[in-house]
């Protein structure tokens, strides 16, 4: 264990899932601690029926939106470099799905795709979005895309970063962060989830003040719930409560494949290979495909320095498009 992950994570455990039953706090909210000058952002929230969704909104609120959708176990902090490049001609809209980075996370909670979905939709219609640029990475690609097919009217633009939509293989060390009991203790317990994916996930040594923004909200047992729940909703046989909500979204993406598409890739992540990214490929056979051969699953830190101008380049082309909502 780290220091930060010492007794603290321990501390309160009176047994794996249940003992979140014991404790009468609607959520635990933790202070990050890492420079502000890594994201030196102003943090707003939308309130979901008393639970408190974070995000990040900057740039004129009339400029062409750019919504940032980060998966498991990262938050909005992944996109800090976009957020910053982008801010000057575009509003960039990244929120913190429920339970991850600065958003609350209530100890029992539906931690489920549909849900994550539904937060975002309400935040969209808050923000009232209209031609959207859809940038999705890990999980956020199902929650992202499973928004865009309930309202396709919204979406104009799509950039992928490893991430999914539709079912492929979970690797075996992301299926033994499932297993009852000992998943829980491994992810929650000994934070076995995000502390290791900021090794496992890139090719490069982050610089410790980016891994710590990569795991400030994730300090204790309570702070991880999210990212527990994230890994036990992976659906693996149809009679998971996910299962038929990613059929359904692959089934509508066909609907997306003639709509400009920017797919960048980390050829050397362990979980959302080459034959992910070639599922991408099936379904949108008109994307602009970049591959990074020396980048993992975190493939804005290992080639930001690249992706970034990338990515200016694909939104700009959204600008002369954008009309503002009325």
């Amino acid at each position: 264990m780290d220091s930060m992950d010492g007794m603290d994570s321990m501390n309160g455990m009176d047994s794996m899932d249940g003992m979140d039953s014991m404790d009468s706090r609607p959520f635990v909210q933790t202070s990050p601690d890492f420079p502000s000058a890594l994201f030196p952002f102003t943090s707003r929230y939308l309130d979901l029926d008393g639970i408190r969704m974070h995000y990040v909104d900057e740039g004129r609120p009339d400029a062409p939106p750019v919504l940032l959708l980060h998966g498991n176990p990262t938050w909005s902090f992944f996109y800090r470099d976009i957020i910053r490049d982008l801010r000057a001609t575009h509003r960039v809209i990244a929120p913190d799905h429920v339970g991850c980075g600065l958003s609350d996370k209530p100890r029992r909670y539906p931690y489920r795709l549909a849900t994550h979905v539904d937060n975002v939709e309400k935040l969209i219609d808050a923000l009232r979005l209209v031609g959207i640029t859809l940038g999705v990475h890990d999980w956020g690609g199902a929650i992202g895309f499973g928004l865009a097919c309930r309202r396709p009217q919204r979406f104009r633009r799509f950039i992928v970063f490893n991430a999914a939509a539709f079912f492929g293989p979970a690797p075996w060390r992301i299926r033994v962060c499932r297993w009852p009991l000992v998943g829980a203790l491994i992810v929650r317990g000994f934070n076995g989830f995000a502390r290791p994916a900021a090794t496992m996930a890139v090719r490069r040594r982050l610089p410790p003040d980016v891994r710590a923004g990569f795991l400030a909200p994730y300090r204790c047992w309570g702070d991880r719930v999210a990212i527990w729940s994230f890994v036990k909703d992976i659906p693996t046989r149809p009679s998971h409560p996910s299962w038929a909500v990613i059929e359904s979204i692959d089934g509508s993406l066909p609907q997306f494949r003639d709509r400009p598409t920017l797919i960048c890739w980390g050829m050397r992540d362990f979980c959302f290979d080459a034959d992910f990214l070639e599922g991408w490929r099936a379904r949108f056979p008109e994307a602009e495909v970049h591959r990074f051969e020396d980048a993992g699953h975190y493939l804005l830190e290992d080639a930001g320095d690249r992706i970034v101008p990338l990515v200016r380049a694909f939104v700009s082309e959204a600008a002369s498009e954008h009309e503002p909502p009325r």
